[in-house]
This record gives structure tokens, sequence and C-alpha cells, in this order.
């Protein structure tokens, strides 16, 4: 993510332009004998772009942090000391100390955002937990309807408690209309 594919408002959404990937997959094993490579976006055209909405809170993190450590030399947003790609490693020891420190004992003993990665899925079902409309999700996600329904409708915790509070209050509303036909 470069500073230039982003638009970071003082208030309100942001968005974010999606040009290309760079997985690491190690010299070894990449066409050009970096440890990234850079390709364009999974199951898309070459030059195809993918916008993202940006949250409030995100957008706010976002601006925050270019103001404290500003960008790599090549605009992104998230880089070492030296101004290189942040590796596999580092995020996940870094993950792993993040998730002790903001779950409860309990949560951080189970698979509930055990990889970054699951932060993704937790979106998704949280945005679809919300109502939003599955064909928007799916846009913002780069990913079909039919995966977004199959692979992250069921990924947000405590999913059964906010299902019966939703059925609770729809049932009082039904208690509440009948009381008054009488």
């Amino acid at each position: 993510m470069t500073l230039p594919d982003c638009t970071l408002p003082e208030t309100g959404w942001g968005r974010l332009v999606l040009h290309r990937t760079r997985p690491q997959a190690g010299k070894r094993w990449t066409d050009s004998g970096e440890v990234h490579d850079e390709r364009g976006l999974k199951n898309r055209p070459p030059g195809e772009v993918r916008i993202v909405p940006l949250p409030p809170p995100l957008v706010a993190i976002w601006r925050d942090s270019v103001q404290t450590h500003g960008t790599a030399p090549d605009g992104r947003l998230f880089f070492t000391e030296r101004g290189n790609i942040v590796g596999y490693t580092i995020v996940h020891r870094v993950w792993k100390e993040a998730r002790t420190l903001a779950l409860p004992p309990e949560l951080a003993a189970t698979p509930l955002g055990k990889r970054p990665y699951d932060l993704r899925h937790s979106a998704l079902s949280t945005w679809l937990a919300a109502g939003a409309d599955p064909a928007e999700v799916a846009q913002r996600a780069g990913n079909s309807v039919e995966v977004l329904l199959t692979r992250y409708a069921k990924c947000l915790y405590d999913r059964q408690s906010i299902n019966n509070q939703r059925i609770e209050h729809l049932l009082s509303a039904y208690d509440a209309h009948s009381d008054s036909d009488l």
C-alpha cells in the first residue's frame, strides 16, 4: 500500500486503490530472484485495479502513522527501519504479541485471530452480520459472492448471541404491535 494510492481524508471514509501484489515466496521461488515478486491482483486481468473503502478509524490510524513515521522511499505505508518490505516472520511475531495483549486470556487460548489473515475472515463476516449487501462485500474483498458466502460467512465470534438479540428484538416488536391492536 502506497500513499499515492490512498485517499485519507481528515474525516469520513477513505479509499485504497490496489494495483498489484508483492507476495513473499523466497528468492528460489520467484521469477525475479527477489524475495517478493511483483504480480497483478489475484484472479484479475493484468492492469485491473480494486478499490477498497477504508473505514474512518483505519483512515485515522494510517494518517497518524504517515505523520509519525512517514513513508518508505517508494511511498509504502509499512516498512522496516531500513525502508524494506516487512517480512512474513516479522508480521507473525508482532501479531502473536499483539494478539495476547489485545485479547483476554480465554480468547487468546482459542483460534480466534490466530493469524493476521484471520482479520480478513473476521472483517468480511462482520460486514455480512451488519447487514451489508453480499455483492458489495464480495466486491470489496475481491471475491465472488459464492466464495464470500461459503468461506467467510462463518467466522464471526459469538454470532449466536448476536442473532439471539436480533430475534428477541423482532419478537418484542411483534408483541408491542399486537398489544397496540387491543
